[in-house]
């Protein structure tokens, strides 16, 4: 049955209509659907006092809320936006039904040993040196179909515990593969170094939701539950809100990148952006660095670091004005001093010519740091 079983597929492979393979036409990023993981009868992995479902649906929410608040361009679409038991095929579908440019499916990990921890991002397709390792983790994820009362329907004689079954599904998203990748590698270098979360690399492996997806797909592991000092940081909001913030600058990257290369990048609309500021939590933020801040000043943010980096690295020589401050245990580094937004714009779109393309500005009122939005209000009244 299991050969009969991949001999389908792999025909189905080859007559799906032209709609399903070719479902990405655009020169733009429209449409991104957002996947949260797991939910309502299926808790997913677990550990003590937390479940995936939660986390997976959290940090989905806030991917989705930070890409509507930057890019009024891109229509979100979530699987879930509740506890809600959604099938891995109609995961997929929903995707499909709404032409998608980018799917999204974010989940948690686990392993029966403690000490391992790491985010990682899968796309579909086979690798020959973790094959049974990264079998293992598409066993888990797939077994969810083990709940649905019309799996048969969906997926035939599929056995979520065959390998034989999982390699059949890698026959699929061949047309999506390099750009799946290419978002995978970017969520992956943004876990590590602003999140400063161990990377545990980019993987391919047979993962149901991805099945027939007919776009760009990853499958993202946050971290481990099965790790106590990552479900912790999994379970607080400033995890949450730094995983969320690393998918989302990934998303922008992504974007402007494929954009680019199709010749549909508007650059005069992004330099006139004021707003487009990083994700982070909204309490008060004091600045630490060296230079006393002035009563309201606008200063470009280029680089985070787990670790205090001297303003003397050779990477800042060709910056100006240096300074940093703290917040959440992460060093954040900026250049400049700027009485107008205007200004600092054009000393952003400099930084980023010097190879920090996430510069972005920020403002600084009192020695805090505040939003821009809040800026612009006390600018207003002072005036």
């Amino acid at each position: 049955m299991k050969r009969i079983w991949i001999i389908t597929i792999v025909l189905v492979a080859v007559i799906m209509p032209n709609k399903f393979m070719f479902a990405q036409k655009g020169t733009k990023i429209r449409t991104v659907v957002i996947d949260a993981g797991h939910g309502g009868k299926d808790p997913g992995a677990s550990s003590k006092q937390l479940r995936e479902k939660d986390v997976a649906l959290s940090v989905a929410l806030m991917v989705g809320s930070y890409i509507k608040a930057q890019f009024s361009d891109v229509k979100v679409i979530y699987t879930r936006k509740t506890d809600q038991f959604i099938p891995l095929y109609e995961r997929g579908e929903i995707a499909n039904r709404n032409n998608a440019d980018l799917f999204i499916s974010i989940h948690c990990n686990a392993n029966n040993s403690s000490s391992i921890y790491g985010a990682e991002t899968y796309v579909l397709g086979i690798e020959e040196k973790r094959t049974d390792l990264n079998m293992k983790v598409a066993m888990m994820e797939n077994a969810a179909i083990l709940l649905e009362e019309d799996a048969s329907q969906q997926y035939g004689d599929f056995d979520p515990k065959s390998p034989e079954a999982i390699i059949g599904l890698t026959l699929f998203q061949q047309d999506y593969l390099d750009q799946s990748l290419t978002f995978a590698s970017k969520v992956q270098k943004q876990f590590t170094e602003r999140v400063g979360r161990k990377d545990r690399s980019v993987h391919q492996a047979g993962f149901l939701v991805l099945w027939k997806t007919a776009m760009p797909s990853v499958l993202i592991e946050l971290g481990y539950l099965s790790n106590p000092t990552e479900a912790a940081f999994l379970a607080s909001e400033k995890g949450q809100v730094y995983l969320a913030s690393a998918i989302y600058r990934a998303f922008k990257e992504y974007k402007l990148e494929y954009e680019k290369e199709n010749k549909a990048y508007d650059y005069r609309a992004d330099a006139l952006k004021k707003k487009a500021s990083e994700p982070e939590i909204t309490e008060p933020q004091v600045i630490n660095g060296n230079t006393p801040a002035a009563e309201l000043e606008y200063r470009v943010q280029f680089y985070v670091s787990p670790k205090e980096v001297p303003l003397s690295d050779p990477r800042f020589a060709k910056l100006s004005n240096l300074d940093f401050y703290q917040h959440n245990g992460f060093f954040k580094y900026t250049s400049g001093h700027f009485a107008d937004v205007n200004s600092a714009v054009k000393h952003q779109n400099k930084v980023r010519t010097l190879g920090f393309s996430d510069a972005f500005v920020i403002a600084v009122y009192q020695g805090k740091r505040i939003g821009l939005d809040e800026a612009d209000n006390i600018r207003s009244s002072t005036r």
